[in-house]
């Protein structure tokens, strides 16, 4: 594997939102180091324990690691609590190879915010609203370039209002399909009650993160569908409303406009 030169002029040009990911070698500051460590220490050990009671039910993320060097974590998105739910319900051990597809416009807005997204959770920022392609083919160079990266992509792009899934957007496929990365699902249960959307803060109480089926890259028709079936033995109240046990086992239609091009077009987060 080329190593990366932190000196070069590659690197002196790179925008200060992705200078702190590894895009050709696992290298990480000491201030990364530290702050990460600190930051698990309050997320797992206190948040997630005292405040918010964290289940993991399912599986072994340390037996999934050990089978898969590269993963596409999808879930999903119902509240600001999910990726630390899920940060959190994984191994401390395995922290420097997560990462997560983040909103720029919402987890790079200030300096704080970007102080959180680069040094806690080693946040990809997603450009929603302009040179959205950047985002791809930088998530496309870290799948294919790193040893090892488990990557948390929420395919329905928003946080949902009422606790249902909504659609996937395409971005998730892409990205599977490119890298040759496979999918594992997750499903966080009561993140819409305990932090809703608009919400200002959490509320105590327990959380669930569900580890599913490994699912093989293929279209995002056959993803959502598959990740619904798997849900509907969870909870079915968080299916769509026009999704009957009939209907959610046939094809299911998609409006795709928004992502004509693969290669221009990322997944939302």
């Amino acid at each position: 594997m080329r190593r990366w030169n932190y000196q070069n002029e590659q690197w002196t040009k790179l925008p200060p939102h992705i200078k702190h990911l590894p895009l050709f070698t696992q290298h990480y500051d000491l201030t990364s180091q530290l702050v990460r460590f600190l930051w698990s220490i309050v997320l797992k050990n206190w948040f997630y324990t005292f405040y918010i009671r964290l289940d993991v039910k399912g599986g072994s993320f340390s037996d999934l690691y050990e089978k898969h060097k590269k993963l596409i974590i999808i879930s999903n998105h119902a509240s600001h609590l999910d990726a630390t739910s899920i940060a959190a319900s994984i191994p401390r051990t395995h922290w420097l190879d997560l990462y997560i597809a983040a909103a720029k416009d919402y987890f790079f807005s200030n300096w704080l915010f970007t102080f959180f997204s680069q040094h806690c959770l080693g946040a990809i920022p997603i450009d929603r609203k302009e040179k959205k392609g950047e985002a791809v083919q930088l998530i496309l160079s870290l799948l294919t370039q790193l040893d090892r990266m488990w990557l948390i992509i929420f395919p329905e792009g928003t946080r949902t209002k009422d606790g249902k899934i909504q659609e996937f957007k395409r971005g998730v496929s892409i990205f599977a399909e490119k890298a040759k990365t496979p999918i594992l699902f997750l499903y966080i249960e009561g993140n819409s009650k305990l932090w809703p959307k608009g919400a200002f803060f959490a509320k105590p109480g327990k959380l669930t993160v569900h580890i599913g089926p490994v699912q093989e890259p293929t279209s995002i028709d056959e993803i959502y569908k598959n990740y619904l079936e798997w849900v509907k033995t969870i909870d079915p109240s968080v299916l769509p409303e026009d999704m009957t046990e009939e209907n959610v086992e046939a094809e299911i239609p998609f409006s795709l406009q928004d992502l004509e091009n693969d290669d221009d077009k990322p997944q939302n987060s």
